[in-house]
């Protein structure tokens, strides 16, 4: 399987992506100098604060974000992830991811009036700091997770994959860092994941997968934020989320089967549900127009907007 060669391959958002403002900044929030994003116009009436999934980082929904101008985004690195150093005051667990969450939001002074949106394990922390007390206007929740990994329908692949970061915190750290980084295993994790046809979006996308998914701070805070990622699900929050939900989910998604994505708007006090087909769990990447066509709709229809 050949590697891909840097400077190959565009953005196919890119273009969109150039005509929005973006600002860096950094806080330091639970001991973690946390590197965040600022998109869009400062006078936008709505504020979407971002959460990346596991070995994310900000980048990963740049392609959402192009779609949305109108819209004040605010995306930040998780700690331990991208730019951001890990938590010195928490565990990287999901109680203490969603308690960073809540400081982070408290610190950048939108709590109470910024919407939540997050993705994958990002989904997973969002619901949690919401239903622990993180007052927010909306929840956005693209490519929800359901079930916990191991009693997901690809238990096998978990039980492998858990199997893969077992044996990464038994090597020493550089092995470990070479084992979990491995150029492969990235490639037959993206592979899978990715679900058009399109060539030239596959390699684009191959090539994020490539660049990002490996820019993590250590082996144990990567190893810590797995096992926190395969611990917990949304569905184990949502009775407790008031407030108005949107999930957006994907017909194909390998992590949680859209049946149980019908199951889970359900236990929600208030949630609509927006179903894409022909594709799986990289929703950001291979439809990011149709989630954010579906994101707009929602706020729009919030009764304050």
């Amino acid at each position: 399987m050949p590697r891909l060669e840097p400077m190959t391959v565009h953005s196919p958002y890119a273009a969109q992506l150039e005509k929005i403002p973006v600002d860096h900044q950094e806080l330091s929030i639970l001991g973690s100098d946390t590197q965040y994003w600022i998109y869009g116009p400062d006078d936008a009436e709505t504020t979407i604060v971002v959460v990346h999934g596991y070995r994310g980082e900000h980048h990963g929904l740049e392609p959402i974000v192009a779609q949305l101008p109108e819209y004040r985004f605010i995306s930040a690195d998780l700690p331990g992830f991208g730019e951001s150093t890990p938590m010195q005051e928490h565990p990287h667990s999901v109680d203490g991811y969603a308690a960073w969450l809540d400081a982070f939001v408290t610190a950048l002074g939108v709590r109470g009036t910024a919407v939540v949106l997050g993705h994958s394990f990002g989904t997973i922390v969002a619901s949690a700091a919401v239903a622990n007390g993180l007052p927010a206007p909306a929840l956005i929740l693209v490519n929800p997770i359901e079930m916990p990994a191991p009693k997901g329908f690809r238990a096998m692949a978990t039980a492998v994959t858990v199997f893969y970061y077992r044996v990464a915190a038994k090597l020493p750290r550089p092995l470990a860092h070479a084992l979990l980084s491995n150029w492969l295993i990235v490639q037959l994790m993206s592979s899978s994941l990715a679900k058009t046809k399109d060539k030239r979006l596959r390699t684009w996308i191959h090539r994020e997968h490539h660049t990002f998914f490996s820019r993590f701070s250590d082996r144990d805070t990567v190893i810590e934020a797995f096992n926190a990622s395969i611990s917990a699900d949304v569905s184990q929050f949502a009775a407790r989320i008031t407030v108005p939900t949107l999930l957006v989910a994907a017909q194909r998604d390998d992590i949680t089967p859209v049946s149980a994505q019908y199951t889970l708007q359900r236990t929600f006090p208030d949630a609509r549900l927006r179903v894409l087909g022909g594709v799986g769990h990289l929703i950001h990447y291979e439809m990011p127009g149709l989630a954010a066509e579906a994101i707009r709709d929602f706020l729009e229809g919030l009764p304050d907007s």
